[in-house]
């Protein structure tokens, strides 16, 4: 694959650094983004643009996708002039966190086309992508895993989790779950010990000490919310959204998600509060407001 034009369609916060971790290991690329902004860190780089998806399919046999929302991924791949509509295209790799079900469609669809589909969601945020240090979930038959693999090694550690349609998008989810869990909770824990008269980085080194440390006190508390900045990088309507398919997935599978509704409750506050653009570590400013305390 490393003679070949490979496609990327949507080259925001993830896919531009996915991207370039892409063009970086040498190989070209053609890409689409309806934000022209995104797209012209690429191009100045020697990056071919197109003006529609459809045009990367009909450019390229492989075609990469890291999309915002479920719908977007639906529309992009098999609306009017979407991947599926290209003549080139052989293979789609999906890099969104679109939930099982939008991923059988697709896959369904792709199928009919003799194209092959891939559910490829990635964790370890913007940070991850660039350093290409990201954990890549991977569902798709296992021929055209074996074909795919040395570009997705390109983005992290690879983990083939069979080749059922959605099967990875299952893992992301629960990833995803716990991760708005460990901020949560976590919120709670530390603004309850700073209105008892803690020093809050005191008490995150505590528990990172300890057998309560998780990803938001390793990384998110000490990043984001002691310094008040809540800029670590992933928006809260994403997240809110993540945890949704996740309930809902578990609802639908007979499984019960007290906790995980609890969460995705919580999410939902923060985004009507706070705006679903706003980061998701203001999750915590929800629980200040109430406690009535600020954590730091």
């Amino acid at each position: 694959m490393s003679n070949q034009t490979l496609g990327f369609v949507g080259v925001g916060r993830m896919g531009g650094p996915m991207a370039s971790r892409l063009l970086e290991a040498g190989h070209s690329l053609c890409v689409f983004d309806t934000n022209p902004a995104v797209v012209k860190p690429l191009t100045d780089r020697g990056v071919a643009s197109a003006s529609s998806a459809e045009e990367v399919a009909s450019r390229a046999e492989v075609v990469f996708l890291s999309l915002p929302t479920p719908p977007i991924v639906q529309s992009v791949s098999l609306g009017d002039k979407g991947i599926l509509k290209g003549s080139r295209v052989k293979t789609m790799i999906d890099l969104s966190t679109t939930g099982p079900s939008v991923a059988k469609v697709v896959a369904r669809a792709a199928g009919e086309r003799g194209v092959a589909w891939a559910d490829s969601p990635v964790s370890g945020g913007v940070t991850g992508a660039a350093k290409g240090t990201l954990a890549v979930m991977v569902s798709c038959p296992k021929p055209t895993f074996e074909e795919i693999d040395p570009l997705l090694k390109v983005f992290g550690k690879t983990f083939y989790v069979g080749d059922k349609p959605g099967l990875a998008q299952i893992a992301k989810l629960a990833n995803n779950l716990l991760a708005a869990a460990a901020l949560v909770v976590s919120s709670e824990a530390v603004a309850m010990g700073v209105k008892a008269g803690l020093d809050a980085k005191v008490l995150i080194d505590i528990i990172n000490a300890g057998s309560g440390r998780n990803s938001a006190t390793e990384d998110k508390f000490p990043r984001s919310i002691l310094p008040r900045t809540f800029d670590f990088g992933f928006a809260t309507g994403l997240s809110y959204k993540d945890v949704r398919l996740c309930v809902d997935e578990a609802e639908s599978l007979g499984v019960p998600m007290v906790a995980g509704a609890a969460v995705r409750q919580m999410l939902a506050i923060t985004q009507a509060k706070y705006g679903a653009d706003s980061d998701f570590t203001m999750i915590a400013k929800v629980v200040e407001e109430w406690a009535g305390v600020e954590i730091k």
